[in-house]
């Protein structure tokens, strides 16, 4: 299967913004490391609520499953866990509305 798009949901709890947001920043080039996403640019954006979007591109349906069992990136994911949650987007808000808009993060 080719590479896939996906929209990652990062929501800190309180207290957790900034380390959340350096695992986050950690995040991307981690995975570019071990070749599990493409090179297409990245985004990051903010809801309302605080969750952050993070969109990128796995570089196959199989990426996605050998992150899951890479030590690196599982150490990221544990911490970003345990600083916040990983709501869905049918959570947000913004996604009631037709056209959602999001504030742009850079890290």
């Amino acid at each position: 299967m080719s590479a896939q798009i996906v929209i990652a949901t990062y929501k800190p709890h309180a207290g957790n913004d900034e380390a959340l947001r350096d695992l986050i920043r950690e995040h991307l080039p981690a995975l570019r490391k071990y070749e599990l996403v493409t090179d297409r640019p990245s985004m990051l954006m903010r809801a309302q609520d605080g969750t952050y979007l993070e969109i990128f591109e796995w570089a196959s349906a199989a990426a996605s499953d050998q992150a899951h069992h890479h030590p690196a990136i599982a150490k990221i994911w544990e911490g970003m866990g345990a600083l916040g949650d990983m709501p869905t987007l049918s959570q947000l808000e913004e996604t009631t509305r037709m056209f959602p808009h999001f504030e742009p993060v850079d890290l």
